[in-house]
Protein backbone atom coordinates (compact mmCIF):
# COMPACT_ATOMS: atom_id res chain seq x y z
CA UNK A 1 0.00 0.00 0.00
CA UNK A 2 1.24 3.64 -0.80
CA UNK A 3 1.06 6.56 1.29
CA UNK A 4 -1.11 8.63 0.16
CA UNK A 5 0.78 11.94 -1.35
CA UNK A 6 1.34 14.91 1.03
CA UNK A 7 -0.60 18.38 0.85
CA UNK A 8 1.04 21.84 1.12
CA UNK A 9 -0.71 24.61 2.85
CA UNK A 10 -1.78 25.90 0.25
CA UNK A 11 -3.50 22.82 -1.35
CA UNK A 12 -6.92 24.22 -0.87
CA UNK A 13 -6.27 27.65 -2.67
CA UNK A 14 -4.62 25.63 -5.60
CA UNK A 15 -7.95 23.83 -6.30
CA UNK A 16 -9.68 27.19 -5.80
CA UNK A 17 -8.06 28.42 -8.04
CA UNK A 18 -8.35 25.32 -10.67
CA UNK A 19 -5.11 23.99 -10.09
CA UNK A 20 -4.84 20.76 -11.97
CA UNK A 21 -3.33 18.78 -9.19
CA UNK A 22 -1.23 15.67 -9.44
CA UNK A 23 0.83 13.59 -7.56
CA UNK A 24 5.20 15.14 -7.13
CA UNK A 25 7.37 13.29 -5.29
CA UNK A 26 4.63 12.45 -2.69
CA UNK A 27 2.99 15.49 -2.62
CA UNK A 28 -0.22 16.62 -4.69
CA UNK A 29 1.00 19.90 -6.41
CA UNK A 30 -0.59 22.06 -9.36
CA UNK A 31 1.02 20.92 -12.94
CA UNK A 32 -1.24 23.70 -14.09
CA UNK A 33 -3.96 26.66 -13.85
CA UNK A 34 -6.79 27.34 -16.58
CA UNK A 35 -4.45 30.07 -18.39
CA UNK A 36 -2.19 26.67 -19.33
CA UNK A 37 1.61 25.86 -19.21
CA UNK A 38 2.58 28.47 -21.91
CA UNK A 39 0.43 31.59 -20.41
CA UNK A 40 2.29 30.66 -17.42
CA UNK A 41 5.52 30.22 -18.58
CA UNK A 42 4.96 34.02 -21.16
CA UNK A 43 3.78 35.13 -17.51
CA UNK A 44 6.72 34.59 -15.60
CA UNK A 45 9.18 35.98 -18.59
CA UNK A 46 7.35 39.10 -18.94
CA UNK A 47 5.44 39.80 -15.31
CA UNK A 48 5.73 37.57 -12.34
CA UNK A 49 4.53 34.04 -11.68
CA UNK A 50 3.68 32.34 -7.98
CA UNK A 51 4.95 29.00 -7.42
CA UNK A 52 3.76 26.62 -4.38
CA UNK A 53 7.93 25.05 -3.48
CA UNK A 54 6.34 24.03 0.20
CA UNK A 55 7.66 20.21 -0.93
CA UNK A 56 10.99 21.27 -0.40
CA UNK A 57 13.04 20.59 2.71
CA UNK A 58 13.66 23.21 4.93
CA UNK A 59 16.23 22.43 7.40
CA UNK A 60 17.92 24.31 9.98
CA UNK A 61 21.68 23.57 11.14
CA UNK A 62 23.04 25.21 14.89
CA UNK A 63 26.16 24.46 15.98
CA UNK A 64 29.31 26.67 16.55
CA UNK A 65 31.46 24.73 13.56
CA UNK A 66 28.32 24.64 10.93
CA UNK A 67 29.82 26.34 8.25
CA UNK A 68 33.34 23.55 8.48
CA UNK A 69 31.01 21.13 9.21
CA UNK A 70 29.44 21.57 5.84
CA UNK A 71 32.95 21.64 3.64
CA UNK A 72 33.04 17.94 4.67
CA UNK A 73 30.21 16.72 2.92
CA UNK A 74 29.81 19.26 0.04
CA UNK A 75 32.77 21.25 -2.28
CA UNK A 76 31.81 24.84 -1.69
CA UNK A 77 33.14 27.28 0.57
CA UNK A 78 31.16 28.34 3.52
CA UNK A 79 33.51 29.37 6.09
CA UNK A 80 33.45 32.23 3.90
CA UNK A 81 29.72 32.77 2.94
CA UNK A 82 28.88 35.73 4.80
CA UNK A 83 26.02 35.98 7.01
CA UNK A 84 22.65 37.17 4.58
CA UNK A 85 24.71 34.92 1.65
CA UNK A 86 22.96 32.04 0.13
CA UNK A 87 25.00 29.67 -2.28
CA UNK A 88 23.78 27.21 -4.72
CA UNK A 89 26.03 23.63 -4.08
CA UNK A 90 25.30 20.08 -4.00
CA UNK A 91 26.35 16.76 -1.89
CA UNK A 92 28.98 14.64 -3.37
CA UNK A 93 29.53 10.81 -2.73
CA UNK A 94 32.73 9.11 -2.53
CA UNK A 95 33.15 8.49 -6.38
CA UNK A 96 32.50 12.37 -6.98
CA UNK A 97 28.49 12.05 -8.10
CA UNK A 98 26.08 14.57 -7.22
CA UNK A 99 23.74 13.24 -4.43
CA UNK A 100 21.60 16.38 -4.10
CA UNK A 101 22.03 19.92 -5.16
CA UNK A 102 20.84 22.60 -2.79
CA UNK A 103 20.66 25.92 -1.61
CA UNK A 104 22.43 26.57 1.67
CA UNK A 105 22.09 30.56 3.18
CA UNK A 106 23.85 31.91 6.17
CA UNK A 107 21.31 33.39 8.50
CA UNK A 108 23.55 34.31 10.96
CA UNK A 109 23.18 32.58 14.43
CA UNK A 110 22.22 29.50 12.45
CA UNK A 111 22.67 27.87 8.48
CA UNK A 112 19.22 27.29 6.29
CA UNK A 113 19.22 25.09 4.18
CA UNK A 114 16.69 24.06 1.65
CA UNK A 115 16.65 20.25 -0.38
CA UNK A 116 14.94 18.90 -3.11
CA UNK A 117 11.64 17.29 -2.06
CA UNK A 118 12.37 13.67 -3.76
CA UNK A 119 15.86 13.88 -2.00
CA UNK A 120 14.97 14.90 1.68
CA UNK A 121 14.20 11.67 2.65
CA UNK A 122 17.97 11.20 2.23
CA UNK A 123 19.50 14.39 2.48
CA UNK A 124 18.80 14.97 6.06
CA UNK A 125 19.99 11.78 8.00
CA UNK A 126 23.04 12.58 5.95
CA UNK A 127 23.61 15.63 7.26
CA UNK A 128 22.81 14.15 10.40
CA UNK A 129 25.32 11.61 10.37
CA UNK A 130 28.16 13.49 8.65
CA UNK A 131 27.78 16.80 10.51
CA UNK A 132 29.80 16.71 13.94
CA UNK A 133 28.60 19.22 16.31
CA UNK A 134 25.54 20.12 14.38
CA UNK A 135 21.72 19.81 15.20
CA UNK A 136 20.02 18.99 11.80
CA UNK A 137 16.38 20.33 12.31
CA UNK A 138 13.56 19.56 9.30
CA UNK A 139 11.06 22.74 10.24
CA UNK A 140 7.33 21.18 9.16
CA UNK A 141 5.37 24.25 10.12
CA UNK A 142 6.13 26.79 7.23
CA UNK A 143 5.24 27.12 3.64
CA UNK A 144 7.62 28.34 1.05
CA UNK A 145 6.54 30.43 -2.11
CA UNK A 146 8.46 31.65 -4.96
CA UNK A 147 7.59 34.67 -7.20
CA UNK A 148 9.71 34.92 -9.74
CA UNK A 149 9.69 37.45 -13.15
CA UNK A 150 10.39 41.64 -13.88
CA UNK A 151 7.65 42.49 -12.07
CA UNK A 152 8.98 39.91 -8.53
CA UNK A 153 10.08 42.92 -7.21
CA UNK A 154 7.14 44.68 -7.08
CA UNK A 155 4.86 41.86 -6.50
CA UNK A 156 6.76 41.53 -3.12
CA UNK A 157 8.67 44.76 -2.51
CA UNK A 158 5.21 46.28 -2.23
CA UNK A 159 4.54 44.48 0.95
CA UNK A 160 8.16 44.61 1.77
CA UNK A 161 10.18 47.05 1.15
CA UNK A 162 13.19 45.48 2.75
CA UNK A 163 12.97 43.42 -0.24
CA UNK A 164 13.77 46.14 -3.39
CA UNK A 165 16.95 46.31 -2.48
CA UNK A 166 18.53 42.71 -1.81
CA UNK A 167 20.82 41.28 -4.39
CA UNK A 168 20.56 38.18 -6.51
CA UNK A 169 21.54 35.39 -3.67
CA UNK A 170 21.03 37.53 -0.38
CA UNK A 171 18.65 36.32 2.54
CA UNK A 172 17.08 38.11 5.31
CA UNK A 173 14.22 38.16 7.53
CA UNK A 174 11.44 40.54 7.07
CA UNK A 175 8.16 41.56 7.99
CA UNK A 176 5.19 40.99 5.13
CA UNK A 177 1.92 41.90 6.44
CA UNK A 178 3.08 41.51 10.30
CA UNK A 179 3.90 38.12 9.65
CA UNK A 180 8.24 37.73 9.82
CA UNK A 181 9.30 35.62 6.85
CA UNK A 182 12.61 34.85 5.46
CA UNK A 183 13.11 36.33 1.78
CA UNK A 184 15.41 34.95 -0.33
CA UNK A 185 16.46 36.50 -3.82
CA UNK A 186 16.74 33.71 -5.66
CA UNK A 187 14.58 30.88 -8.01
CA UNK A 188 14.66 28.46 -10.35
CA UNK A 189 13.64 30.45 -13.72
CA UNK A 190 15.99 32.23 -14.67
CA UNK A 191 14.52 35.37 -13.90
CA UNK A 192 15.06 37.84 -10.63
CA UNK A 193 12.55 36.51 -8.11
CA UNK A 194 12.18 35.48 -4.60
CA UNK A 195 11.44 32.48 -2.39
CA UNK A 196 10.06 33.78 0.83
CA UNK A 197 9.23 31.15 3.67
CA UNK A 198 6.08 31.90 5.22
CA UNK A 199 4.63 30.37 8.88
CA UNK A 200 2.53 27.71 7.18
CA UNK A 201 -0.79 29.67 9.35
CA UNK A 202 -0.07 32.76 7.35
CA UNK A 203 0.44 31.11 4.15
CA UNK A 204 -2.77 31.54 2.27
CA UNK A 205 -2.86 35.13 3.71
CA UNK A 206 0.23 36.46 2.18
CA UNK A 207 0.06 34.33 -1.07
CA UNK A 208 -3.58 35.80 -1.79
CA UNK A 209 -1.84 38.80 -1.24
CA UNK A 210 0.80 38.46 -3.65
CA UNK A 211 -1.29 37.13 -6.41
CA UNK A 212 -3.56 40.56 -5.58
CA UNK A 213 -0.58 42.28 -7.47
CA UNK A 214 -1.47 43.06 -11.34
CA UNK A 215 1.28 41.62 -12.33
CA UNK A 216 1.27 38.49 -10.77
CA UNK A 217 -0.74 35.37 -11.48
CA UNK A 218 -0.39 31.09 -10.27
CA UNK A 219 2.09 29.51 -12.23
CA UNK A 220 2.29 25.26 -11.90
CA UNK A 221 4.88 22.71 -12.11
CA UNK A 222 4.77 22.27 -16.21
CA UNK A 223 6.07 26.32 -16.42
CA UNK A 224 8.18 25.14 -14.08
CA UNK A 225 10.03 23.11 -15.95
CA UNK A 226 10.04 24.69 -18.89
CA UNK A 227 11.20 28.09 -17.52
CA UNK A 228 14.29 26.15 -15.77
CA UNK A 229 15.10 24.11 -19.00
CA UNK A 230 15.19 27.44 -21.03
CA UNK A 231 17.73 28.85 -18.42
CA UNK A 232 19.76 25.68 -18.81
CA UNK A 233 19.45 24.96 -14.84
CA UNK A 234 19.56 20.78 -14.06
CA UNK A 235 16.90 18.83 -12.82
CA UNK A 236 18.05 16.59 -9.76
CA UNK A 237 17.17 12.51 -11.42
CA UNK A 238 17.36 13.94 -14.81
CA UNK A 239 20.04 16.39 -15.57
CA UNK A 240 22.10 15.39 -12.65
CA UNK A 241 21.89 12.22 -10.10
CA UNK A 242 24.44 10.10 -8.08
CA UNK A 243 26.68 9.14 -11.44
CA UNK A 244 27.13 12.73 -12.79
CA UNK A 245 30.36 15.00 -11.52
CA UNK A 246 30.19 18.55 -11.16
CA UNK A 247 32.51 18.80 -14.07
CA UNK A 248 30.41 16.64 -16.50
CA UNK A 249 27.34 19.18 -15.40
CA UNK A 250 29.65 22.17 -15.94
CA UNK A 251 28.54 22.82 -12.43
CA UNK A 252 32.25 23.61 -11.21
CA UNK A 253 31.27 27.69 -10.95
CA UNK A 254 29.86 26.25 -7.28
CA UNK A 255 32.92 25.45 -6.63
CA UNK A 256 35.12 27.93 -5.18
CA UNK A 257 38.56 27.64 -5.97
CA UNK A 258 39.77 26.39 -2.55
CA UNK A 259 38.03 23.77 -2.72
CA UNK A 260 39.04 22.76 -6.15
CA UNK A 261 42.29 23.08 -4.98
CA UNK A 262 42.74 21.51 -1.34
CA UNK A 263 39.32 18.76 -2.09
CA UNK A 264 38.50 17.49 1.50
CA UNK A 265 35.46 16.60 0.25
CA UNK A 266 33.17 13.16 -0.95
CA UNK A 267 34.49 11.95 -4.24
CA UNK A 268 37.44 14.90 -4.44
CA UNK A 269 40.05 12.38 -5.83
CA UNK A 270 38.24 12.06 -8.81
CA UNK A 271 36.71 15.54 -9.30
CA UNK A 272 40.02 16.97 -9.02
CA UNK A 273 41.22 14.29 -11.70
CA UNK A 274 38.57 15.40 -14.10
CA UNK A 275 39.08 19.41 -13.36
CA UNK A 276 42.99 18.88 -14.35
CA UNK A 277 42.28 16.27 -17.63
CA UNK A 278 38.85 16.74 -18.17
CA UNK A 279 35.62 14.72 -17.96
CA UNK A 280 33.86 11.39 -20.45
CA UNK A 281 31.28 13.36 -21.38
CA UNK A 282 29.62 16.73 -20.77
CA UNK A 283 26.20 18.43 -20.72
CA UNK A 284 25.40 20.77 -23.13
CA UNK A 285 22.34 22.54 -24.82
CA UNK A 286 20.72 20.78 -28.12
CA UNK A 287 18.17 22.26 -30.41
CA UNK A 288 16.32 20.23 -32.51
CA UNK A 289 15.58 21.33 -35.77
CA UNK A 290 12.32 20.32 -36.49
CA UNK A 291 9.27 20.78 -34.51
CA UNK A 292 9.34 17.69 -32.73
CA UNK A 293 10.44 17.86 -28.89
CA UNK A 294 13.03 15.31 -27.93
CA UNK A 295 12.20 13.72 -24.84
CA UNK A 296 14.70 12.51 -21.50
CA UNK A 297 16.37 9.14 -23.07
CA UNK A 298 16.56 10.15 -26.57
CA UNK A 299 19.79 9.16 -28.34
CA UNK A 300 22.06 11.50 -29.58
CA UNK A 301 24.23 10.54 -33.29
CA UNK A 302 27.06 12.38 -34.30
CA UNK A 303 27.11 13.27 -38.06
CA UNK A 304 28.97 9.92 -38.81
CA UNK A 305 26.20 8.07 -37.15
CA UNK A 306 27.73 6.77 -34.06
CA UNK A 307 26.04 7.35 -30.50
CA UNK A 308 27.83 10.19 -28.71
CA UNK A 309 25.24 10.35 -26.02
CA UNK A 310 21.30 10.55 -24.43
CA UNK A 311 19.37 13.73 -23.52
CA UNK A 312 18.61 14.15 -20.28
CA UNK A 313 15.69 17.00 -20.07
CA UNK A 314 13.89 18.16 -23.37
CA UNK A 315 10.68 19.65 -24.45
CA UNK A 316 9.43 23.06 -26.21
CA UNK A 317 10.59 26.35 -24.96
CA UNK A 318 7.78 29.01 -25.11
CA UNK A 319 10.18 31.66 -24.95
CA UNK A 320 12.27 30.14 -28.02
CA UNK A 321 9.67 29.67 -29.90
CA UNK A 322 11.22 25.73 -30.58
CA UNK A 323 11.84 22.40 -29.20
CA UNK A 324 15.28 22.60 -26.68
CA UNK A 325 16.86 20.08 -24.64
CA UNK A 326 19.44 19.19 -22.91
CA UNK A 327 21.92 16.25 -22.51
CA UNK A 328 25.37 14.23 -21.96
CA UNK A 329 27.75 14.16 -25.07
CA UNK A 330 31.13 12.36 -25.15
CA UNK A 331 34.43 14.32 -25.00
CA UNK A 332 35.37 15.16 -27.98
CA UNK A 333 31.88 16.38 -29.13
CA UNK A 334 29.67 19.13 -27.68
CA UNK A 335 31.14 22.55 -29.72
CA UNK A 336 28.54 25.03 -30.41
CA UNK A 337 27.33 24.92 -33.71
CA UNK A 338 28.08 20.87 -34.17
CA UNK A 339 25.65 19.27 -35.86
CA UNK A 340 23.95 15.78 -34.63
CA UNK A 341 21.16 13.46 -35.02
CA UNK A 342 18.32 12.68 -32.40
CA UNK A 343 16.74 9.48 -32.84
CA UNK A 344 13.08 10.23 -32.04
CA UNK A 345 10.58 7.12 -32.58
CA UNK A 346 13.25 5.01 -34.72
CA UNK A 347 14.29 8.34 -37.12
CA UNK A 348 16.91 10.37 -36.97
CA UNK A 349 15.92 13.96 -36.73
CA UNK A 350 18.58 16.63 -37.19
CA UNK A 351 19.84 19.08 -34.41
CA UNK A 352 22.39 21.21 -33.51
CA UNK A 353 24.42 21.61 -30.16
CA UNK A 354 24.00 24.70 -28.81
CA UNK A 355 25.34 26.89 -25.57
CA UNK A 356 23.54 27.16 -22.79
CA UNK A 357 21.38 28.70 -21.52
CA UNK A 358 18.73 29.06 -24.17
CA UNK A 359 17.31 32.58 -22.19
CA UNK A 360 19.61 34.63 -21.03
CA UNK A 361 19.31 34.62 -16.83
CA UNK A 362 17.98 38.15 -15.41
CA UNK A 363 19.45 37.61 -11.97
CA UNK A 364 19.65 41.43 -10.45
CA UNK A 365 23.38 41.12 -9.47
Amino acid sequence: MTDAPKRTPLYDLHVELGGKMVDFAGWEMPVQYPMGIMGEHKQCREKAGLFDVSHMGQVILKGDDVAAQLEKIAPSAFTTLKEGKARYTFFTNDNGGIMDDLIVSNAGDHFFVVVNASMRHQDIPHMAKHLEGVEVTEIFDRALVAVQGPSAENVVGDLCPAARDMKFMETLVADIKGVECRISRLGYTGEDGYEISIPEDKAVEITRAFLAHDECEPAGLGARDSLRLEAGLCLYGNDIDNDTTPVEASLTWAMQKRRKEEGGFPGAARIQKELAEGAARKLVGIKPEGRAPARQGVEVQCADGNTIGAITSGGFGPTVGAPVAMGYVAAGHGQPGEKVNLIIRGKAQPAEIVALPFVTQNYKR
